[in-house]
């Protein structure tokens, strides 16, 4: 497989939450590998350093801080110190956040408060962090991370598959509201995923289920999704905006 190179992602300044691992470790990969420069948060600690360690050799090595999203202050102190790290935020990531399956009937409101934050609350209010530089520049990328799953109606996922149906509104509203400052926002919408916390979910069996309902064969793989992801982030996408990129498969 031969991956495309976009000039212009070279020395983009480049902001991803929840890189330490999944898709996130594939975003902040592939943008490091363009020549980006890169700074990233995560809750998980070790993985993030595993990360840092094996792209030591890129141009522009990564920055790591350790944060919970779901802390909104915390987590707009570290996009502050990331992007002093990295000179400015040209592209946001808004990748971060957590599957965990829930009963309906066990949903209390403190759950219902927490599963947003993590889904939902972090990803625009880093886009209202970052839109100022953005403007700044003459405008960057903003990338919104949904789910294909609240367009299947998948079990067990309600609160989950309720943010991730309003990140698709967020993508939309941003994508008017920042526009005329160059300012792009559009959603890419993965399919099922082969990473390592989805394997917790999935039989073998049911991996064979999911290929069965695709219209390709095969597994998507992280870097799958973060090709669409510099696609977006580059120039040569310079008048897409508002709009939901998937990378399902055709998953039906």
């Amino acid at each position: 497989m031969h991956n495309a190179v976009y000039p212009s992602l070279i020395g983009r300044r480049v902001i991803v939450s929840g890189g330490g691992s999944g898709i996130g470790e594939a975003m902040v990969e592939a943008f490091a590998r363009q020549g980006a420069a890169v700074g990233f948060v995560d809750i998980q600690e070790s993985p993030s350093q595993q990360l840092i360690s094996r792209l030591d050799g890129v141009e522009n090595t990564p920055h790591f801080l350790p944060c919970d999203i779901t802390d909104t202050d915390d987590y707009i102190s570290k996009i502050d110190t990331l992007t002093g790290l990295i000179g400015g935020c040209d592209v946001l990531i808004n990748n971060a956040a957590s599957d965990d399956r829930h009963q309906f009937a066990d949903v209390t409101p403190a759950y219902w408060d927490e599963r947003m934050a993590v889904n939902l609350k972090h990803q625009f209010f880093a886009a209202k962090a970052v839109a100022p530089m953005m403007r700044e520049a003459g405008g960057g990328s903003i990338v919104n991370m949904g789910s294909i799953s609240w367009h299947l109606g998948l079990a067990d996922l309600v609160i989950y598959q309720t943010a991730k149906a309003a990140i698709e509104g967020l993508t939309r509203s941003l994508a008017r509201e920042l526009g005329r400052d160059n300012i792009r926002v559009n959603a890419i919408i993965p399919g099922n995923v082969q990473t390592p916390r989805q394997m917790k979910w999935y039989s073998p069996e049911g991996e064979a289920e999911i290929v069965a309902a695709q219209c390709l064969d095969g597994r998507i793989q992280p870097a799958d999704i973060a090709a669409m992801a510099l696609f977006l982030a580059s120039d040569d996408a310079r008048y897409c905006t508002a709009h939901n990129y998937w990378v399902d498969a055709g998953w039906r």
